[in-house]
């Protein structure tokens, strides 16, 4: 999926052969990846990373975009499922913002269902409650947009009654990527950085999701190609977004549960 490190700065035209050279030769490894092949990250600054993964005896390598948000989402697990060809990944199904004490009822009032992908697998204990809740950090990089303007163009108008005017449906078809959210999403902030690699400018956007706000990115290049404005605050935003991140707690002392058990 190296066409989502346009929205971290990378125009279309990149030369991801040189940009793997980059990062192998200024990259430092990444904690919680195997020890075999290559796992490294190459810091952009301002949270923003490079990632570039090949496994051993691999053909290939990915180069992915990675953001180091500060907020964390608690998130109580449904599923977890390690894709087969990136195994110290983990793609995690639950709930986000589960009840701060056991209760059998959920969805809690801030509570929507999510589905993200970590990169961090290997924290993970073999077996895990469900309910299990884990603190995460994510942020949401753009496969497609379909809308961007005042909440009047919503492709639905009932969204703007919801919690936050808030609509987040995870993916989970066969032919659907790992990690996927439909959003409709109200823009809460915008903050301009630049990728020091290229010299561009990207834009984070915090959209306003129920609980706290998460990180969400867009390639600029795709929104002049389908003809959409730039965000704006205030402004809505819609179409499919990748979710992905690491764990930042939730796995020392006791656990806090709602449910049975997997693993």
């Amino acid at each position: 999926m190296e066409f989502l490190l346009e929205c971290i700065g990378f125009p279309p035209d990149q030369d991801l052969v040189a940009l793997a050279e980059v990062a192998r030769a200024r990259g430092e490894r990444v904690p919680w990846r195997g020890p075999g092949g290559e796992h490294l990250r190459l810091a952009l600054g301002s949270g923003l990373e490079l990632r570039l993964d090949r496994e051993a005896d691999a053909a290939s390598w990915s180069l992915t975009p990675h953001y180091a948000a500060s907020q964390r989402v608690r998130v109580a697990l449904d599923a977890l499922a390690y894709p087969d060809d990136a195994p110290d990944d983990v793609l995690i199904a639950g709930w986000a913002n589960p009840p701060v004490r056991d209760d059998p009822q959920l969805p809690a009032p801030d509570s929507y269902a999510v589905r993200a992908l970590l990169s961090d697998a290997r924290r993970l204990p073999r077996r895990l409650e469900r309910g299990h809740v884990l603190a995460v950090s994510l942020a949401g990089f753009a496969l497609e947009v379909s809308y961007v303007g005042p909440d009047a163009g919503a492709r639905d108008p009932l969204i703007l009654g919801l919690p936050h005017a808030a609509a987040i449906e995870p993916l989970g078809g066969s032919q659907d990527p790992g990690g996927c959210l439909e959003v409709s999403l109200r823009v809460r902030s915008l903050r301009s950085l630049v990728n020091p690699l290229t010299q561009g400018r990207v834009d984070l956007l915090e959209v306003e999701t129920p609980g706290r706000p998460l990180p969400f990115f867009v390639s600029p290049w795709q929104l002049a190609v389908d003809g959409l404005p730039a965000p704006r605050p205030g402004w809505r935003i819609e179409g499919t977004f990748y979710l992905c991140g690491r764990i930042a707690g939730g796995l020392g002392g006791p656990s806090q549960r709602v449910g049975g058990a997997f693993g």
